[in-house]
């Protein structure tokens, strides 16, 4: 684990020498007492991609709690349901799978699919389901946020922020700690699937516990990503990276960051989730399309170029584009590897 810890560190190093700096919201907090360590462009609206994903598991948690449905109850999949875009299961109309497994494909796998079903079994409808996506982002003060459907799937109206994708990781880190080992999962199987998960951290990072990635070419590569350390879980959004490499090492770095200045930052009393002003000047959504090597987002891939022997060895296939938890004037890290979803 310190050696994979030590190859993200050395590919963000790498990078910084030929990276431009392309940079996307980030925010880092304590989940205990919802203190802020770090945040750069916290309340800028964003993209969520599959981020969505949390809420539509959170109101699911509401669900189960609620008796509307039991994890071992099955659901089926839609017409609607089944003419989602990947990622995807690929169940046909009609089939069946239990909430359990349904939970699992939507957090590791990520299925857009899945996530249409969940909704319809929780709301009898996706509108209806998004409407309750909607109610709670309010009541967990997620100001600035609004869905538009259960999966992130492309949609312009469908936008959030770090600060409020914190909010609501602290919400499902405080009321279903039942349901945790749902995000830590590297994978899970449904028939003769296995799927594997896209959170390059928990394979890669000492600590790390969770949460969800995501991804379409508006939004670039963004995660929740938390870890526990010594009792003390910390919670790290990074959004709009140029990779999934990227994204992992920029947040492995947030929470690396995190826990060396835990401490001594308690002894200043930083400002909370809640209590931090928002800009007056916080931005609406950016896209980060043409920042994204890939000709599906209308970008250029890189160009290939022979290497030297030896050239690369100690770099992670999955590290990528970062930059350091410090203001991005001050900021040129980055980190660069292959793509992930």
């Amino acid at each position: 684990m310190v050696a994979r810890l030590k190859k993200l560190a050395l590919a963000a190093a790498v990078a910084a020498l030929a990276a431009p700096a392309v940079a996307g919201p980030t925010l880092l907090f304590d989940a205990t007492d919802r203190q802020v360590l770090y945040a750069e462009d916290a309340d800028d609206q964003w993209h969520p991609a599959s981020l969505t994903k949390i809420m539509t598991a959170y109101v699911t948690f509401d669900a189960l709690k609620e008796g509307k449905l039991t994890m071992a109850g099955k659901i089926g999949c839609s017409e609607l349901a089944n003419s989602q875009s990947p990622s995807k299961i690929g169940l046909p109309v009609g089939a069946e799978m239990t909430v359990e497994k349904a939970l699992q494909a939507l957090i590791v796998k990520s299925a857009n699919d899945v996530a249409v079903m969940l909704a319809e079994a929780v709301s009898g409808s996706q509108e209806a389901f998004v409407a309750r996506m909607n109610d709670t982002a309010a009541r967990l003060g997620m100001t600035r946020t609004k869905f538009v459907n259960a999966n992130g799937l492309p949609a312009p109206e469908q936008v959030t922020t770090a600060r409020d994708l914190a909010k609501l990781a602290a919400a499902v880190v405080r009321d279903y700690p039942e349901h945790a080992e749902l995000w830590s999962m590297l994978e899970v199987r449904i028939g003769k699937l296995r799927l594997h998960s896209h959170n390059g951290l928990l394979s890669n990072y000492a600590g790390a516990d969770g949460m969800k990635t995501g991804f379409i070419c508006d939004s670039g590569y963004n995660i929740v990503a938390t870890a526990t350390r010594e009792g003390r879980k910390l919670v790290a959004v990074v959004l709009g990276e140029t990779s999934g490499g990227g994204r992992t090492v920029r947040a492995a770095n947030l929470l690396e960051h995190g826990f060396h200045t835990l401490h001594w930052k308690a002894l200043f009393k930083p400002q909370t989730l809640d209590t931090m002003p928002i800009p007056e000047d916080a931005k609406g959504p950016a896209t980060m399309r043409q920042s994204i090597a890939s000709f599906d987002c209308g970008g250029r891939r890189p160009v290939a170029r022979a290497k030297k022997k030896g050239e690369g060895q100690a770099v992670s296939e999955k590290a990528g584009k970062q930059k350091a938890p410090a203001k991005k004037a001050k900021s040129a890290q980055k980190a660069a590897a292959g793509p992930q979803q």
